[in-house]
């Protein structure tokens, strides 16, 4: 008889009254076999991964014969429940009361630690299969997925390795800059960066009279003097902090989505290997790294090495996005909030116009225009793959159209695009005009409303 994964018995984390830790060799659990897991997730039982989201994503932490996850689970770090809101996470993620669930890590301590809050919050059924490693990863008839483009996307460790010399996984190229993005605010990266990053303003690539990419002379010359040739491996990343809607600049406090603007440029410039350091510099303090707060100095190149631009087709303008919303196969993606989008607001400053170009999907970005709470966990590593899809799905963006992402000056739309790029999706560019452009044209169409 099945009993399922019950933890009857099995021991609060914490006392309520005393908060005071109970240690884990006290909880009871059950295991499962590989067998008992199968057999449970065609029965509609919900697999839980507690490793980080880097291994999730693909990365051999343990140097497993295989990376990414179990297929069909579902990410939940053991890192986030150190946070208040960690049972918001899970509800989000609809996981409820009455799911079956089957924890699994790297080791039975992440999965105990996990099963504890569960506990607490009351999920009743709850057990633990430790055969990943051992069982599940070494036999290529069991199915695990992975994101298609991980290596894009890189964890604090393995930045740690590479400043360090110590030649980190999927790494080739021989030199390497590390670049801590930001707008108008290199006081962001004076108060606090990774060793050895060198700062670059958004500004560098794009232009703020019209916030799209600047021209490929432009492009080469702030390249080069940043020390950025075709063949350089860019390690990007910014420090979210907490923008203010009355300052003249908001923006200023995004830098985490700035340095993937950046990233999207250098991509269309022809930059070869650019990565994104998954949770920018949040990941870096909550590893518990040095931190740095010199001045370093540019090594300027003589020649970038390409032609600029070398991938063209990852930028659309605006008579290209004219065509994309005649067209039966392809779609305008608006990479804005709710109220942006229904034209309460224009969602900047210095934007006048209010609404939404008639056709486009929506793809909510989250509260304003300088968070993507949607697309990021709460520790600002980028959100489970399946859900972004899943949600796009719905909405009807899918792969097999040609999606251009945008939204009011091309920062959320970078960070939608480099999603869906990572995902592995085939026809995926930016419409780096956005609504500010658009709506710049009084003879370019618009409308509000739900």
């Amino acid at each position: 008889m099945d009993f399922g994964c019950s933890l009857k018995g099995f021991l609060f984390n914490y006392d309520y009254i005393s908060l005071i830790p109970i240690p884990s060799s006290m909880i009871q659990y059950k295991t499962i076999s590989t067998e008992d897991l199968i057999r449970k997730r065609e029965a509609g039982a919900k697999i839980i991964d507690v490793r980080s989201v880097d291994a999730y994503n693909g990365w051999k932490e343990e140097n497993e014969a295989r990376g990414g996850h179990i297929k069909g689970a579902k990410s939940l770090p053991g890192k986030w429940t150190k946070y208040m809101d960690w049972i918001e996470t899970v509800r989000h993620k609809e996981i409820l009361p009455k799911d079956e669930l089957i924890l699994y890590g790297y080791t039975a301590e992440e999965s105990e630690q996990v099963a504890a809050h569960f506990q607490k919050a009351g999920y009743q059924n709850v057990c633990f299969y430790h055969g990943f490693l051992k069982e599940w990863v070494p036999d290529n008839k069991l199915p695990m997925e992975r994101l298609p483009r991980y290596r894009h996307l890189v964890s604090a460790e393995w930045v740690k390795k590479l400043i360090s010399s110590e030649n980190p996984a999927e790494y080739e190229t021989e030199k390497f800059v590390l670049v801590h993005s930001h707008y108008r605010n290199r006081d962001a990266y004076l108060t606090g960066h990774i060793p050895g990053a060198i700062e670059m303003d958004t500004n560098s690539l794009e232009s703020p009279e019209t916030w799209n990419r600047r021209s490929p002379l432009e492009l080469k010359r702030a390249l080069e003097e940043h020390g950025i040739t075709s063949d350089t491996t860019v390690v990007l990343y910014g420090k979210f902090m907490f923008p203010d809607n009355d300052d003249e600049f908001p923006g200023s406090a995004a830098g985490d989505i700035g340095a993937i603007r950046n990233a999207f440029i250098m991509m269309y410039a022809g930059v070869k290997d650019v990565r994104i350091l998954n949770g920018g510099f949040q990941s870096w303090e909550d590893a518990g790294y040095e931190v740095s707060m010199a001045d370093v100095q540019k090594e300027p190149v003589v020649e970038f090495g390409a032609t600029i631009p070398a991938k063209p087709e990852l930028a659309v303008d605006v008579p290209e996005a004219k065509q994309i919303l005649a067209s039966q196969d392809a779609e305008l993606v608006s990479v804005r909030s709710y109220r942006e989008y229904i034209g309460e607001v224009s969602g900047y400053n210095y934007i006048e116009a209010k609404g939404r170009i008639p056709g486009s999907i929506f793809a909510d970005c989250g509260s304003d225009a300088y968070h993507m709470e949607n697309y990021r966990n709460v520790d600002h590593t980028t959100r489970e793959f399946h859900e972004i899809a899943e949600n796009w799905i719905k909405n009807g963006i899918t792969p097999n159209k040609h999606l251009a992402f945008y939204c009011g000056t091309g920062w959320r739309g970078s960070e939608a695009w480099f999603n869906a790029w990572l995902m592995g999706w085939p026809n995926v560019s930016v419409f780096d005009g956005g609504w500010f452009e658009w709506s710049n044209d009084p003879a370019n169409p618009r409308e509000t409303g739900i």
